[in-house]
């Protein structure tokens, strides 16, 4: 294996060890910390370069470097150098390592350069390339992702509203291949569908994904341990990738699409500032117009363009993509309550009645709801569309109404007795109203612990009052309470029955015949 070049000050320590002190070559190896063999190459150079000790007091480094490996007698410009950007493109190959490019390197060429002038000069090529390239990515192995910072008009031909679409970009590490769409937002629903159509627009998955710190992609900000958002957590394992935010303002952990981000900006938007749309379909066609041209626009420094370097390197090294696409879900704890239900955007799902009380994670999707516990899946439901409506699996309800947490409907029924007859009378129609009694527990243990704020009397009043007006809710009962209409006097049933018929501002039945 080439080693690299021992450094000057190593080679005047060996030069003075052997010649002012007189020391062996296993000696001077052990002092130096380098191998005999090399201590006596080293000597054997300084015979040839016809040094001799003490070495002259004006003789440099680099001089006394060109002395011990003088250039071959035809010149540096006998051999050609490497073709750099091929190296550069070959390091982002799997297990490709500059130690393998100098091997084949000095078989096509035996008389070529040695292993630390390659490294050296690669080093120097290298570094006058974008920050950006100087950092080696591996082929199919990071995708970076981000918004940029300017956004799009888009004015509606109906209102004439204008709203301003965000601007989603992506590479890959390796070949800088680059996607950009528009979305409304920065949302969950908008993060994880842009990077859903990237992995399509790339035909496969990276290995993993270098995310910026929005909310949608991280839940809790931490430098070592940040909590991911599950839906986008969700995401990952679907396409078997994993996802490596950002640190906190830490731009070059993700500089490759900042670059990319600043191309889009000034070769897309800054192209697309005098153009109107007027949908968001409408925008996204343009940028994949543009996109493309940058794509395929050939690269200064590396002689290929984004689309050619992703055909050879990036392309063939990404995952292929599962048999189906990613199914949005949003997930979110809540607590099963009382009647055996968890609340999920304003209507309830049941779970084993054994939950009670217990935390809950629920999966929601566009058409079904799923609730796990302590990850594992303990109840499914198609999504209930509208607001306050139940979805019961008959299996999850307790047998006989079996007496569970606190809470029975025996005791109910006596609690609400000891309060007064009209509050039985509410609790009663409450439970009579709903298809599983279960279903009216939420409200019949809200309106009985009333009376712990209220006292039993008004809670007993209120309860006459809502049974005369036909109200059957905690809420209705609550509002009774708190604006003391409890204490006015109670309308009687007969009242409408007796207001009378015949009044100058009712036209009555013969007006419309």
């Amino acid at each position: 294996m080439p080693t690299e070049r021992l450094s000057m000050r190593k080679v005047r320590e060996v030069l003075r060890l052997k010649f002012a002190c007189g020391l062996s070559k296993r000696q001077i190896a052990a002092a130096v910390g380098i191998g005999a063999t090399t201590v006596g190459d080293q000597l054997a150079r300084a015979r040839r370069a016809g040094l001799a000790w003490p070495l002259p007091d004006d003789l440099g480094d680099e001089a006394l470097e060109r002395r011990l490996y003088p250039a071959p007698a035809g010149g540096l410009e006998t051999r050609p150098p490497p073709d750099w950007a091929v190296v550069h493109l070959e390091l982002c190959r799997p297990d490709v390592t500059l130690a393998l490019l100098w091997e084949e390197y000095r078989r096509r060429d035996p008389e070529g350069f040695s292993y630390s002038w390659f490294c050296e000069h690669y080093r120097a090529w290298s570094g006058r390339l974008a920050p950006t390239m100087r950092q080696t990515h591996r082929a199919g192995e990071t995708l970076f992702s981000d918004y940029a910072g300017r956004t799009v008009e888009v004015i509606d031909g109906t209102t004439g509203e204008v709203r301003r679409a965000q601007i989603f970009v992506a590479a890959l590490g390796a070949s800088s291949y680059t996607y950009a769409e528009a979305s409304w937002t920065q949302g969950l629903a908008d993060w994880t569908g842009a990077h859903v159509r990237a992995f399509a627009f790339f035909g496969g998955a990276p290995r993993q994904v270098v995310s910026d710190n929005l909310k949608a992609a991280v839940t809790r900000p931490h430098r070592y341990e940040p909590g991911l958002n599950p839906t986008f957590q969700e995401l990952a394992e679907h396409y078997g990738v994993a996802i490596l935010p950002a640190r906190i303002r830490k731009p070059r952990d993700k500089a490759k699409v900042e670059v990319a981000v600043q191309v889009v900006q000034r070769w897309i938007l800054a192209r697309l500032r005098n153009r109107r749309f007027f949908s968001l379909v409408e925008l996204n066609g343009a940028i994949a117009e543009l996109l493309a041209e940058i794509n395929n626009r050939i690269m200064r420094h590396l002689g290929a363009s984004r689309r050619e370097l992703f055909e050879q390197v990036d392309r063939p090294a990404l995952q292929p993509l599962p048999g189906e696409s990613y199914q949005y879900a949003e997930w979110r704890r809540c607590r099963v309550g009382l009647d055996y239900h968890v609340e999920v955007d304003g209507n309830f799902y049941s779970v084993p009645y054994r939950l009670l009380r217990e935390p809950i994670e629920a999966r929601g999707t566009a058409t079904t709801i799923e609730l796990f516990h302590r990850g594992k899946r303990v109840a499914a439901h198609a999504r209930i569309v509208g607001r306050g409506r139940h979805s019961t699996v008959p299996e999850h309800m307790p047998s006989a109404h079996r007496a569970y947490a606190d809470w029975t409907h025996e005791r109910m029924r006596r609690q609400a007795e000891a309060t007064g007859p009209a509050t039985s009378a509410l609790i009663e129609t409450i439970m009579r109203a709903r298809k599983h009694p279960e279903h009216g527990f939420r409200s019949c243990v809200g309106i009985l612990r009333l009376a712990k704020s209220y006292g039993a009397d008004r809670l007993e009043a209120a309860a006459e009052r809502a049974i005369a007006i036909g109200a059957r809710s905690y809420t209705s009962v609550l509002s009774i309470l708190r604006s003391g209409l409890d204490r006015r006097p109670k309308p009687r049933a007969t009242d409408a029955a007796e207001l009378p018929l015949d009044h100058p501002n009712i036209r009555g039945p013969r007006y419309y015949h």
